[in-house]
């Protein structure tokens, strides 16, 4: 399980959406071995007055944030990290300092999903990796 949520300046971040997610999505199934229909992906897109970053950032400053179920090593989580910065970078321009990623690692039992606790879930995919 991961769920992502990006948040940027509305006028950067709408016309991009939907590449964005796609590229996204695109990592988390080859780092995490997610099913390609998992995906879950909420967008933010901000009012300038709402969304203050440095001077070293430009507009299209994006915030990437994914809640993970724990399990995966470091090296898969970095992996995922280094995928991100080049596919984004790759594809849309996104320079390195314009995108921070945050990985969130919570136990399944943390989770609430489909009536049940995430602990007690059947998975068709492998999370310790």
């Amino acid at each position: 399980m991961a769920q992502v949520k990006v948040y940027g300046l509305r006028e950067q971040l709408n016309p991009v959406k939907a590449r964005l997610s796609d590229l996204i999505h695109g990592c988390v199934v080859e780092a995490l071995g997610l099913p390609p229909e998992k995906r879950f992906h909420r967008f933010f897109p901000m009012e300038r007055e709402d969304f203050l970053f440095p001077p070293d950032r430009s507009d299209r400053y994006t915030i990437l944030e994914i809640s993970l179920f724990e399990g995966r090593t470091p090296d898969t989580r970095k992996r995922l990290i280094r995928l991100l910065y080049d596919r984004l970078g790759a594809e849309l321009q996104l320079s390195p300092m314009d995108l921070e990623i945050t990985l969130f690692e919570t136990p399944k039992r943390n989770w609430g999903i489909r009536g049940v606790s995430g602990d007690e879930l059947s998975l068709d995919y492998k999370v310790e990796a």
